[in-house]
């Protein structure tokens, strides 16, 4: 399927007499996508501009909707973004009285970063006179483990306050659960998402990473759920929200975005400004705000989202909901309203050509960061 796409790509670019920097490109990732066969396990995503010296691969997860090839003048991001959503760093501690494992989870990747170990007391052979022994020994394993416990917990706040990770989600065994639970620090369970039953020692990591991607994704759609219902009521008051394209771009012109929601078939035209980058959802040929000529864009998407993604806006993709499309499959939660603000406001091209400007792979490499593993594969000059 993606040799034929890239195929009939080369074709494409033969008919039209495009440049020859895009058949490089295609070249390239032809022979890629010709070894990838029987990895059904993993899928790729490329990114590259020949002219530009700049190539990067992505090895993901295989929930991408399907095979696709954009030749275009801006990178596609909307699939990875997708892909990625409002995903956070995810931390999963496996704890049981005497041991603990640290793992990160991030798109189905499951890796041990480290282990903690508190050897327990063994019990004697006698348990002494009217069993003084037995109760001492008891009392002693139990201190050891509250130890340890404290020791867990106070590793998991120190790499919480490193950003080490952002979210976490524990396994142990029940009977463990409420005791170690004490221990945690407010701050920590506050980034809590929950607890699943385990055994440190038995549990597979595809165990794992089932438990913790269902707890993961239940607090992902809830989350989801309550801030987009939050963007929409708050849009219909007139306050920290807005429905509609035209009124999220001009809300991320300003920076007042703080939660951006978009169908997963959202597809809306618009023009772009080729000289300060302003987007206008009304298709017109001359920028309002500095007066020079727009270009056609097919999907506005395609310039939201690096947009979305150089601002650190968290960013939702919303399916099959009524509501959502009927104030027009896109809405933002806002961090504030310029409009309605004392302050003097500061224009939309002020605030917005400081950051369009970036030369675009900084929008890849801030997203492969949120990957957290990024693949450059230099282009030989």
């Amino acid at each position: 399927m993606a040799k034929d796409l890239v195929k009939q790509a080369l074709r494409e670019i033969e008919k039209n007499g495009k440049k020859s920097s895009a058949r490089n490109d295609l070249q390239r990732i032809l022979d890629i996508a010709g070894g990838l066969h029987g990895n059904q396990a993993r899928a790729k995503a490329i990114f590259a501009c020949f002219e530009n010296n700049f190539w990067r691969e992505f090895d993901l997860p295989p929930h991408l909707p399907g095979t696709q090839l954009i030749v275009n003048r801006r990178f596609h991001l909307k699939p990875l973004a997708a892909l990625l959503g409002a995903q956070p760093r995810l931390c999963v501690a496996l704890v049981d009285r005497q041991r603990a494992r640290l793992f990160e989870l991030r798109l189905d990747e499951l890796k041990e970063r480290d282990s903690l170990f508190r050897a327990l007391p063994r019990r004697g052979r006698s348990d002494g006179f009217a069993g003084y022994d037995a109760g001492h020994s008891e009392r002693h394993v139990a201190d050891e483990a509250m130890h340890h416990y404290k020791n867990v917990a106070a590793r998991l706040k120190d790499e919480f306050e490193k950003a080490v990770w952002e979210k976490l989600i524990v396994g142990c065994h029940e009977s463990n659960w409420p005791e170690f639970e004490n221990h945690l620090h407010p701050y920590v369970r506050q980034r809590l998402l929950g607890h699943f039953p385990a055994d440190v020692t038995t549990i597979t990591n595809d165990q794992i990473r089932e438990n913790a991607g269902r707890i993961l994704q239940q607090k992902l759609d809830e989350r989801r759920q309550t801030l987009m219902k939050e963007a929409i009521d708050q849009a219909k008051s007139n306050s920290r929200g807005v429905t509609g394209v035209r009124r999220v771009l001009r809300s991320l012109e300003l920076g007042e975005v703080q939660t951006l929601f978009m169908g997963e078939t959202f597809h809306a035209r618009a023009v772009e400004c080729a000289n300060c980058g302003h987007l206008d959802s009304h298709m017109i040929p001359h920028c309002p705000v500095c007066g020079q000529a727009t270009r056609e864009l097919e999907d506005v998407s395609d310039a939201i989202i690096p947009a979305a993604i150089r601002r650190d806006v968290e960013l939702f993709y919303i399916k099959d909901d009524p509501e959502f499309d009927r104030v027009g499959n896109i809405a933002a939660l806002l961090r504030f309203r310029a409009d309605q603000s004392r302050g003097d406001v500061i224009p939309p091209q002020r605030q917005f050509s400081s950051s369009y400007h970036l030369h675009f792979a900084s929008d890849i490499d801030k997203l492969s960061s949120c990957l957290g593993r990024q693949n450059l594969v230099p282009v030989a000059p």
